[in-house]
């Protein structure tokens, strides 16, 4: 374990909500509210709702790990080094956790402080964390995009056991932690869906239906359904583990939608962004009529949402775009 500790720089601005979008499509009301990011071109994305009611998001472009109050509007910055190239951020009481993509490590920032502890990925060729999940005890599971592999960051220990996937160049891209602790990833760079049991430390592959799918995201519903996006066809799709039968629904931007970031909310519902579209849509699916809504614009446009997750607490999804906000989607 290789670990470092600095204070990084921070930044405060005031920054009012852009006007939102209201919309209410087959029943189900929509409204998307957007904050301009006041770093332009950094491609602020994967916001995190966090402890103390502050959304976490990273830039990407801009190296650095940031955060947004909704009802002040003000945005506070933490630099990290150049290159460092930050994919996803994860917060809990200890403070934020980021994916340090380019210099191969896991950051975990203290909010009030700024100090800063990394956690190296062992091993060599490439090391590029991407997505992150908790498992229940407050560990970290995360995928390895190029390294072809999917990692377990215990977090009492800082170490970190990396787990390889025996398809070449799967790209292991969007994660999610089931009630087991057990992680479940797509493979972005094939046609197939994976997860793997701790205790056997064994990756099972699950391929798709179709051998031109590529799935990027992907989420679990309560009744233990494994949703994901096909991004290269314009899927929304449904796995289950129970019984191995797929069942897939070509989204309402056809084959050229682009779905990319998506979840589920409360009460079960899909939602998803078709980034093939400009601006870029907000879609919703509903399991038991097996219908979509009507697409609903991204004020700002988007450019492309790569990520969102769902807060049960405001009833809403957290985005960012590459035209530099940080949305919320309100469901209802």
């Amino acid at each position: 374990m290789n670990r470092l500790i600095f204070v990084v720089c921070a930044a405060s601005l005031l920054l009012a909500p852009l006007a939102g979008w209201v919309a209410e499509v087959n029943g189900a009301a929509v409204e998307i509210t957007e904050w301009k990011v006041p770093w332009p071109d950094t491609r602020p994305r994967d916001p995190w709702y966090g402890p103390g009611e502050k959304v976490w998001f990273v830039g990407q472009v801009g190296h650095y790990v940031a955060t947004l109050e909704p009802k002040t509007g003000e945005f506070r910055r933490y630099d990290l080094e150049e290159g460092t190239g930050p994919h996803t951020v994860i917060a809990d009481r200890a403070g934020a956790w980021y994916a340090g993509n380019r210099l191969q490590h896991i950051g975990l920032i203290d909010p009030d402080t700024g100090k800063r502890e990394m956690f190296q990925l062992p091993g060599d060729g490439a090391r590029d964390p991407h997505t992150m999940a908790f498992t229940s005890q407050g560990d970290i599971w995360f995928t390895v995009q190029h390294g072809n592999q999917v990692g377990h960051l215990q977090r009492e220990t800082g170490k970190i056991t990396l787990y390889d996937i025996d398809t070449p160049r799967a790209r292991p891209y969007g994660l999610v932690v089931d009630e087991e602790d057990r992680p479940w990833f797509v493979l972005f760079g094939t046609n197939a869906l994976a997860t793997l049991d701790p205790a056997a430390g064994k990756v099972t592959e699950i391929r798709l239906p179709r051998s031109d799918a590529r799935p990027r995201r992907l989420d679990l519903t309560a009744d233990g359904m494994v949703w994901y996006v096909d991004f290269a066809q314009g899927f929304l799709g449904r796995y289950d583990p129970n019984t191995q039968a797929f069942q897939e629904w070509l989204t309402p931007g056809g084959r050229a939608s682009g779905p990319y970031a998506m979840g589920a909310d409360a009460r079960g519902r899909l939602w998803l962004v078709e980034t093939g579209a400009m601006p870029n849509r907000f879609v919703g699916f509903d399991p038991e009529t097996e219908t979509f809504t009507a697409p609903v614009a991204i004020g700002s446009g988007g450019g492309v949402v790569r990520n969102m997750m769902f807060h049960e607490g405001t009833g809403s999804f957290w985005f960012g775009t590459d035209t530099d906000t940080i949305g919320r989607a309100t469901v209802r």
